[in-house]
């Protein structure tokens, strides 16, 4: 489990982009036209500079879904919808002028703009992204521009600024995709861009030769899917002392042969890229996850087997059938951390393993680690919130091939969260450092005890055992119900709707806030006063071998009540992976104990749970 730093260096291993052979003409200013749409903005660029419209407007999509950011840095220390990058003002703070990436001032020469525009006008930044791109197509193809939009590959590889091979063809793949299956939007500051759909482009992949970019190491062990820049670096498994059970960081299984993998668990670091590599790397941090992601460019290190248990969401038994994802980010610091090339790597490798273990791609399966349940009632509220507020899950629901969308009517008893990320701007606040962020958009709805602004939030007892109300802070998960979780509507007030919410009624103002939706639900059976919930499906104490302790099946302090509904994604393993020594030393260790208990699992609230089969009843609910 993860500790949550409150001070972390910020530092991170950046790529030198590909260098720019040509003469630079100095800067000379050329006016911001402030009136123009982003949309208009990225017609004119394409036209003076001769890059196709559709393949700008791509580029841009997937380096920053067409955000300006207002002026401000991204995580990498890039700039506006074009994503130009500007070594001084990195937004990580190292300070490192040689392993920063340094497009933007190079692009504003060739746009005859200055670099100042060219990180605080969208026009200037467009022309200048426009220009740079033109840039790399006349370098390696002897001063011309491509007579095809298939014969830009190349160039847009080279924007990606990645000298992997997999990394820029991974980047001009996805360019491409964009380019066929289209794309809109409208963004943060209320600008509606569309790109249409173009599916007979065919890229011509030949282009990235002239770049000599570096190839894959052949020998990788890392479980990634091949167009995924991915490598291999082994999590300690060593001991820390004389005794068999100080060990870290993993535990070994023959999963899912043995243990049954059935969730992915998302985290954020908390730490940089390369902070956490020294963690999981070092035995006596007792913390590992399996892949880890790098912000700046989407690399992915492996670092855990996925046959094995790595140590990483708090719960054992989340850990026994999951596999943990570390993405490179600060939960408190926005979305700026959650660049494009992240969303893209982490989906990406999602869907692979999603399929190599055939995961259902839904949020009670595809979960952060803010949604693992504590084992017990009194390890609730010692669980941790990433990857936070900011982390849209539309839009990585979206790039994972299973976009929210509507499955119910108007008055359908089930319902999907799903405001819209750019426009859901609130207030939220970093209590720990006793500060306030800035409004931005958000990927979740706040809850109420009434169906009204005025009343208070949702006090969670585990977070709030004083029964003081709920809080907007980034860690009182209690009150925030998220992006894709789908609960049953308990009642509808004007354009209030009330949910069940961990044994609880919680309200929500419904502005475009949800999707009518469909799904199975448990109800506790007749007669029941109420039904106890877990943080973990365990076998009953028969099931167990003379030698294996008996874990104590304890509740949570959350029961359901008569009447009320919650949606169940199905049955779940019964069963307890006994791991407790690293040489197996101990009778029966590395061991599966399965019971023969029937447990539901649930979305209880903000974070799973789950119910014995034998205390509900499940129906289909459908509008």
């Amino acid at each position: 489990m993860r500790r949550r730093l409150t001070t972390a260096g910020l530092c991170a291993a950046m790529l030198v982009p590909i260098g720019i052979g040509v003469a630079q003409a100095a800067p000379a200013p050329h006016a911001a036209t402030h009136g123009t749409t982003r949309q208009q903005a990225f017609a004119s660029a394409a036209g003076e500079f001769g890059v196709p419209e559709q393949v700008l407007l791509a580029v841009s999509y997937n380096e920053s879904l067409w955000e300006q950011h207002a002026g401000q840095p991204s995580t990498s220390g890039t700039y506006g919808a074009m994503s130009l990058a500007d070594a001084p003002a990195d937004a990580r703070g190292t300070g490192d002028s040689t392993t920063a990436l340094h497009t933007l001032g190079t692009a504003a020469r060739l746009a005859h703009v200055t670099p100042a525009a060219a990180r605080t006008d969208a026009t200037s930044n467009i022309r200048a992204g426009a220009a740079l791109l033109a840039s790399y197509a006349r370098m390696y193809d002897h001063g011309a521009l491509p007579a095809t939009v298939a014969g830009w590959y190349g160039p847009v590889a080279a924007y990606s600024g990645s000298q992997s091979k997999v990394a820029a063809s991974d980047f001009a793949n996805d360019v491409y995709g964009t380019i066929r299956t289209g794309a809109a939007r409208t963004t943060a500051d209320g600008q509606t861009l569309r790109l249409p759909a173009d599916a007979a482009v065919k890229p011509d992949t030949a282009t990235i030769a002239p770049l000599h970019l570096t190839p894959a190491a052949k020998s990788s062990a890392a479980e990634c899917p091949r167009t995924l820049d991915c490598d291999f670096v082994p999590a300690a498994y060593k001991l820390n002392s004389s005794d068999p059970q100080d060990y870290g960081n993993y535990d070994t299984a023959d999963r899912p042969h043995q243990v049954k993998i059935d969730q992915i668990v998302l985290h954020d670091t908390e730490e940089s890229y390369p902070d956490t590599l020294a963690g999981f790397t070092n035995p006596a941090s007792y913390v590992s996850a399996h892949y880890v992601i790098r912000s700046a460019d989407g690399h992915v290190t492996q670092m855990v087997p996925t046959k094995d248990v790595a140590w990483q969401a708090g719960n054992w038994y989340v850990n026994s059938h999951s596999v943990g994802i570390e993405q490179e980010g600060f939960a408190v610091a926005g979305a700026t951390w959650f660049t494009e090339q992240l969303y893209h790597s982490s989906a990406q490798l999602v869907r692979y393993l999603a399929a190599k273990y055939d995961i259902p791609l839904d949020r009670q399966h595809i979960i952060g680690h803010d949604n693992v349940p504590g084992i017990n009632a009194a390890g609730v509220a010692g669980m941790h919130w990433d990857p936070g507020p900011y982390w849209d899950w539309g839009h990585y629901l979206a790039l994972l091939g299973k976009p929210i969308h509507q499955t119910g009517t108007s008055h359908s008893p089930v319902v999907t969260i799903n405001p819209r990320f750019a426009s859901n701007v609130q207030t939220v606040t970093d209590c720990e450092a006793g500060t306030s962020l800035p409004d931005q958009a958000t990927s979740f709805v706040y809850l109420h005890t009434a169906p009204s602004a005025s009343a208070p939030l949702l006090s969670d007892p585990a977070l709030h055992p004083d029964g003081k109300a709920g809080t907007t802070c980034a860690a009182d998960w209690g009150d925030k119900a998220s992006v894709g979780q789908q609960f049953v509507v308990a009642d509808r007030k004007g354009d209030w709707t009330g949910i069940w919410w961990d044994g609880v009624e919680a309200w929500f103002q419904n502005e475009k806030a949800t999707t009518p939706s469909y799904g199975f639900v448990v109800t506790p059976k007749p007669g029941l006063a109420s039904v106890p919930t877990y943080g973990r499906a365990l076998p009953e104490p028969a099931a167990y071998p003379a030698d294996i302790p008996v874990q104590a099946v304890t509740p949570l302090q959350y029961t359901l009540k008569p009447g009320q509904r919650y949606v169940t994604s199905g049955a779940v393993p019964t069963d307890y992976y006994y791991a407790k020594t690293i040489d197996n030393s101990l009778p029966d260790d590395h061991t599966n104990v399965v019971g023969h208990d029937k447990y539901l699992q649930i979305q209880l609230g903000h974070r799973i749970g789950y119910v014995k089969a034998a205390d509900v009843n499940v129906r289909l609910a459908v509008g």
